[in-house]
């Protein structure tokens, strides 16, 4: 069965013909992805990129192609940091779906790219499937009230929106076409190209 991580490109050397990762051959033209799940495993995968990338040249841009349903919000949040830290700039490409916390870190890009058919949706954290006393739940909705104050801090100073505004978007599910999310500010252009800026 195709398994599309395991994907490689034939590449002539002098020791003859090499299959090479396609995600190493990306790498070296300072692109990475965010495909699937915001989980640990892929969050660390891409700081690990960056970092990597940061140190080879500390200034050139790393562009990140994104399509996912978003996920773990300490995971993402983890991401988040990092790409605000490092000192090259992280280009953001929207190539489908970015849905909750991969809308955040598509967001918080230097350049946010979108492709005409791509989305966005922006939402409040989730409340996991919980149990217990009254006093557990009290302090499962007070952290996820601080989290929601946070991401909408995040997605304001991002877009350039109000934090009321924000909060008025992600009391539900709100989705933004391409020119929907330029106009709200999620967004910097709509592109039609991948070629090299």
């Amino acid at each position: 069965m195709y398994n599309p991580n395991e994907a490689k490109i034939i590449r002539e050397t002098f020791h003859g013909y090499d299959l090479i990762p396609i995600q190493d051959e990306m790498l070296s033209h300072r692109e990475v992805e965010l495909v699937g799940e915001v989980d640990a495993d892929s969050v660390n995968a891409l700081i690990r990129q960056m970092r990597y990338l940061q140190r080879e040249d500390p200034k050139a841009p790393v562009t990140l192609y994104i399509n996912s349903p978003g996920g773990n919000v300490d995971s993402g949040m983890a991401l988040y940091d990092v790409m605000q830290a490092v000192s090259c700039p992280i280009r953001t490409v929207c190539v489908g779906l970015a849905a909750s916390m991969a809308a955040l870190l598509f967001v918080s890009g230097a350049e946010r790219d979108m492709l005409p058919h791509s989305r966005l949706m922006i939402h409040d954290p989730l409340i996991v499937q919980t149990g217990g006393s009254a006093l557990k739940l009290k302090a499962v909705s007070d952290d996820l009230m601080e989290t929601r104050q946070i991401i909408a801090r995040v997605i304001a100073e991002h877009s350039g929106k109000s934090m009321e505004e924000i909060l008025a978007k992600t009391a539900s599910d709100s989705y933004f076409r391409a020119e929907e999310a330029l106009e709200f500010g999620l967004a910097d252009h709509i592109i039609t190209s991948l070629a090299d800026k």
